[in-house]
């Protein structure tokens, strides 16, 4: 069965599994990364996830890598652009990848065009279908972090200036739509708030946020503004960095490729909020791979699953390394949950509230 779609806006469908590329570059290969690629596109997978920073864990010998890579394989392929969404990420405020336009130390209106020009020319394409913003420009708790502490706000570029510059180039057509990333019910409500009285800005129809069976957070607040504003939740880490398939709890602790592994201590944002230490993280990951034995479904079905039944999931962002991955996410995407089992899993959420966040 093919992956079914959802119309993201009036002119933009797009398929409810979204390729992550955060690996081709670094875990992948380019002949890897392009067996991936085939094997989505062949399942029916138009919608293609990236940013300026990837591959992951970020460096400066490969900044850039999934983005070039996704270039040449449609261009290997001859892949028709229409054929194909591709979504991409201006990186964020940081003081550690000076190699990314010094920083960036801030996400104004020249971080902004000077970010989607490279992109399109990694990408080799002329425009790109859902620019986002991959986090605020400004003091949130992220990866992990839950409480915001007012301490630590910085000064950040006005939400009026990234606006107009994405209008700017909404305009030229080198982007068709906006969307933001890591963001919270506050960012997501003054973009809206500032959109309103800024003539022909283009408005936000996307926030990509992290939501799995370890992490509902967005359910606690984003959600109510999503749904009275239609806006559409991108899922990213449906599998929480595939620790919902067991694999780290397994003898041995799985394979020495895992991503948690093969990276160990060089990829703290994932650390961070995947601690495998952490014995309510355990504990939930059990039981949910228990509910998923006692229906008959595999642990990586019960997740994607569970996912996608969310109402106001337009796509769930799903990575891979192998193609066989790739093709279990894609039979998971058929997999309907009875009310039953969604009892249960709300059972387990009410013992093990959010031990991602």
């Amino acid at each position: 069965m093919a992956v079914p779609m959802f119309l993201l806006a009036p002119d933009l469908s797009v398929s409810r599994l979204c390729f992550g590329t955060m690996t081709l570059g670094e875990q992948n290969t380019v002949p890897q990364s392009f067996r991936l690629l085939d094997a989505a596109f062949e399942a029916g997978i138009n919608f293609l996830d990236s940013a300026e920073m990837y591959p992951v864990p970020q460096r400066r010998e490969t900044q850039g890598r999934s983005e070039e890579y996704i270039g040449r394989w449609m261009r290997a392929r001859n892949v028709p652009r229409d054929r194909i969404v591709l979504a991409t990420k201006v990186t964020g405020p940081s003081g550690q990848m000076t190699w990314i336009r010094g920083g960036p130390k801030s996400l104004d209106a020249n971080n902004i065009l000077e970010a989607i020009n490279d992109s399109l020319l990694r990408l080799s394409t002329d425009y790109i279908d859902l620019y986002q913003i991959h986090w605020p420009d400004r003091y949130v708790p992220m990866f992990g972090e839950t409480d915001y502490d007012p301490r630590q706000q910085y000064g950040s570029v006005a939400i009026e200036e990234q606006l107009d510059a994405l209008g700017k180039a909404v305009d030229s057509g080198k982007i068709r739509y906006i969307g933001l990333s890591n963001e919270t019910p506050y960012g997501v409500m003054k973009f809206l708030h500032i959109s309103n009285y800024i003539q022909s800005s283009p408005k936000i129809i996307t926030v990509q946020n992290s939501y799995n069976l370890l992490c509902r957070n967005f359910d606690c607040g984003l959600a109510e503004c999503c749904h009275h504003e239609s806006i559409s939740l991108l899922a990213y880490s449906p599998m929480a960095m595939g620790i919902l398939s067991g694999k780290y709890f397994s003898a041995g602790g799985g394979p020495s490729d895992a991503r948690m592994n093969l990276f160990q201590g060089r990829y703290s944002e994932g650390e961070s909020r995947y601690n495998l230490s952490n014995v309510t993280l355990k504990a939930a990951v059990e039981d949910y791979i228990n509910i998923a034995r006692k229906f008959g479904l595999s642990p990586a079905s019960l997740a994607i699953a569970f996912v996608l039944i969310h109402p106001l999931v337009a796509s769930a962002v799903f990575g891979a390394t192998k193609v066989w991955q790739l093709r279990e996410v894609v039979e998971a995407c058929n997999v309907h949950l009875s009310s039953e089992m969604t009892a249960e899993i709300n059972k387990v959420h009410a013992r093990y509230p959010n031990p991602c966040p």
